[in-house]
């Protein structure tokens, strides 16, 4: 019977996207932040925040994206929620690289708005398969 499953096939699909997409946008923006550091006169003080900010947001990713899939694939409501909760604290560090990181470029901009929507689009998801797991 097709109706007792209730995991979701298109938040299966976008965690899988998410996590390439993420790989591309932690290496592109390391490469950014190193040519920053060589172009502009990067202050000293903020590289080390910059690069903290997207080394931590790359270890955040691992257990966010793990947890989505796991609290998907087993249609348990905790890994899900919890894969939630990580999902806010990166959608902070990346509006922080998107509007706080000492220099912003057009690049940054794009990069930051597709994981932003990426993110919210997911974060949907989650919730509906939360409310379809609870239900």
């Amino acid at each position: 019977n097709n109706s007792s499953q209730l995991s979701s096939l298109p938040l299966h699909i976008l965690l899988y996207v998410n996590g390439v997409y993420y790989i591309f946008y932690f290496l592109a923006t390391l490469a950014m932040i190193i040519y920053k550091s060589q172009v502009f006169s990067y202050p000293d003080d903020f590289l080390a925040p910059d690069l903290a900010v997207l080394f931590l947001m790359a270890i955040l990713e691992v257990p966010r994206l793990y947890l989505g899939f796991k609290g998907n694939l087993t249609e348990a409501e905790a890994p899900l929620g919890l894969s939630l909760g990580l999902t806010v604290g990166s959608v902070l560090l990346c509006v922080y690289l998107l509007l706080w990181q000492s220099y912003v470029l057009w690049a940054d901009v794009l990069l930051n708005a597709v994981l932003l929507a990426a993110y919210g689009l997911e974060s949907g998801l989650k919730v509906m398969a939360i409310a379809a797991f609870v239900s």
